[in-house]
């Protein structure tokens, strides 16, 4: 799973009919404290995430394919699978 923060949409004219219903998303990898680690990827949106969104992201074909199209086997190598809501990190401890 990749931690992302959406930038925007990424309009396409003409795709795959298999595709005509899934929006495409540019997001870049951000660390788990939310910070730009300049690393972008297009990924097909199955839960609606909006510009600005931070989203996890799978890239393994299999569970892409059936999480973006709802069919397994579509050529897809990352979908959005996951909008955060909150992230939780544990403070610096000292002993």
């Amino acid at each position: 799973m990749i931690l992302a923060k959406v930038l925007g949409n990424i309009v396409a004219t003409q795709k795959n009919a298999r595709y005509d219903d899934a929006r495409i998303m540019l997001c870049e990898h951000i660390t788990p404290e939310g910070e730009p680690t300049g690393h972008t990827v297009l990924a097909l949106d199955s839960v609606d995430a909006g510009v600005g969104d931070t989203v996890l992201i799978v890239q393994e074909g299999w569970g892409a394919s059936t999480s973006a199209t709802g069919k397994p086997g579509a050529a897809i190598d990352s979908a959005i699978v996951g909008v955060v809501d909150h992230i939780d990190l544990l403070k610096n401890e000292t002993t």
